[in-house]
């Protein structure tokens, strides 16, 4: 989250909003966002229901939850979904600013 916190402005100039689910309850999310100061959504998701839909993978020997990334349009449809194998299998900011940015030159 810390990769997306530096690009944050970036993001607010393509429209983009970052939603980051965890699987946390209510409170304990709530005040992990509170100590961080983060600068975006966040929603808590202790039944993995957005995990579901999503396809998230969790491997237990890997502590939980794979890093994912999906780009959403304004009609809710997916247009990149990115899967990590591990914690350090996320994409850099640039490269979702880059398809974020392709993808704002194809809307009307």
């Amino acid at each position: 989250m810390a990769q997306l916190r530096q690009d944050s402005s970036k993001f607010d100039r393509l429209h983009t909003k970052i939603i980051v689910a965890g699987p946390e309850n209510d409170n304990d999310f709530r005040l992990y966002w509170e100590k961080h100061r983060l600068p975006f959504i966040g929603l808590p998701d202790p039944k993995h229901s957005v995990l579901k839909r999503y396809g998230q993978e969790v491997n237990l020997f890997k502590l939980g939850r794979m890093p994912a990334q999906v780009l959403i349009d304004r009609d809710g449809i997916a247009r990149f979904g990115h899967y990590g194998h591990s914690m350090s299998d996320i994409p850099e900011n640039k490269e979702i600013l880059e398809i974020l940015e392709m993808l704002e030159k194809k809307e009307p």
